[in-house]
C-alpha cells in the first residue's frame, strides 16, 4: 500500500498556478489579428502623443497659399490641402482628437448604459419594462441619424467637441444597457449573490461589488469594439458639418473639407479616409482578440 502511494506521489505532476490575467494574455498573444489590432492602437496613441515631434510642420493650422494642393512628396508626405496646410501634420494632430472622442464618448455610453442595465436586470418587472422600452426606442433609429438629432438639439453654447462626446456617447447607451441587463438576469439568482443578500448586504453593495465585476468582461469587449463605431459616428457628423468645425484638425472635418476639390487633389480625401479605416480596423481586431482571450470557454 505504502509503495503504491509512494509511486502515485512520485508520478504526480506539479502544474504551475496560472492567474486569470496571465492566462488571458497567453491566449491573446496567440491571435495574430489581435496583436495586429493592438499594434495599430499603440501606433495611433504614439502619433497622438508625439505629434509635435513627428512632424517638422508644428502648426496644423499654418497656411501656405503658395503651396496649395501639392501632391505627396518628401517635404509633405501626405501632400497639402487647398489652403496649403500640411495634411500629414493635420492627420497627426487629428489622431489626438480622434482618440479623445472615441474613449470619452464610449465612457459616457458605457457608464450610463451599464447603470441602466444593472437596475433593469436586478429589479425587473415594471422598471425593467420602462427602461428597456426606452432603450428599444433608441435602437429603432440608425445610430448616425440619432447622433445627428442629438447634435442638432444641443444648445449652441455647447462646444463642438462636447456635442460630439454627448451625441456619440448617448447613441451607445442602449447597447451597453442590453448587455448589462442580460448578464445580470443570468447571475442575480446564483448562490453567491443569494448568500450576499442573506447576510444583509445593501442593494448598492450587491450591484457594484457582486454583480458588476462578474458582468464586466462582455462590457469591456463591447466598449473596445464601440470605440471604432464611435470614430465612425464622429467622423460622419463632422463630414456632414455637424461635428468638429474647421479649421480644427479632425479626420471627418478633413474629409468634409476635401470633397469640394478631391478630383484635383485625391490625396486630401484618401489619407483621412485611410486613417479612419485603419483605426476602426485596429479597435475591431483588438475587441475580437479580447473577447477570445477573456472568454473562459475558449480553449
Amino acid at each position: 500500500m505504502s509503495q503504491a502511494i509512494l509511486t502515485a506521489d512520485e508520478a504526480r505532476i506539479e502544474t504551475p498556478h496560472v492567474g486569470v490575467a496571465e492566462d488571458a494574455w497567453r491566449r491573446f498573444r496567440k491571435s495574430p489579428s489581435a496583436l495586429i489590432g493592438l499594434t495599430i492602437i499603440v501606433v495611433l496613441a504614439a502619433c497622438a502623443i508625439f505629434a509635435p515631434w513627428l512632424s517638422e510642420h508644428r502648426d496644423p493650422l499654418a497656411q501656405n497659399l503658395a503651396a496649395t494642393t501639392l501632391p505627396p512628396s518628401f517635404a509633405h508626405p501626405a501632400g497639402t490641402d487647398k489652403l496649403g496646410r500640411d495634411i500629414y501634420t493635420r492627420l497627426l494632430y487629428g489622431a489626438r482628437l480622434s482618440v479623445e472622442i472615441g474613449f470619452i464618448s464610449v465612457g459616457i455610453g458605457l457608464a450610463i448604459g451599464t447603470l441602466v442595465g444593472l437596475i433593469a436586470g436586478y429589479w425587473g418587472k415594471m422598471l425593467d419594462t420602462v427602461l428597456m422600452g426606452g432603450m428599444d426606442v433608441m435602437l429603432a433609429f440608425p445610430s448616425i441619424l440619432l447622433a445627428i438629432a442629438i447634435s442638432a438639439v444641443l444648445d449652441q453654447r455647447v462646444s463642438d467637441v462636447v456635442k460630439i462626446f454627448l451625441a456619440v456617447g448617448i447613441v451607445g447607451i442602449p447597447v451597453y444597457a442590453r448587455i448589462a441587463r442580460a448578464s445580470v438576469l443570468q447571475i442575480k439568482e446564483m448562490e453567491y449573490v443569494e448568500a450576499a443578500r442573506a447576510v444583509g448586504n445593501s442593494t448598492p453593495m450587491l450591484l457594484f461589488r457582486y454583480l458588476l465585476p462578474n458582468i464586466a468582461v462582455p462590457l469591456v469587449v463591447q466598449a473596445t469594439l464601440g470605440v471604432g463605431t464611435a470614430e465612425l459616428d464622429s467622423a460622419g457628423l463632422s463630414y456632414l458639418g455637424l461635428g468638429i468645425q474647421p479649421p480644427t484638425a479632425e479626420w471627418g472635418s478633413m474629409l468634409n473639407d476635401a470633397r469640394d476639390y478631391w478630383l484635383n487633389a485625391p490625396w486630401a480625401l484618401l489619407f483621412p479616409g485611410l486613417a479612419i479605416s485603419i483605426t476602426v480596423l485596429g479597435f475591431n481586431l483588438l475587441g475580437d482578440g479580447l473577447r477570445d482571450a477573456l472568454d473562459p470557454k475558449t480553449a
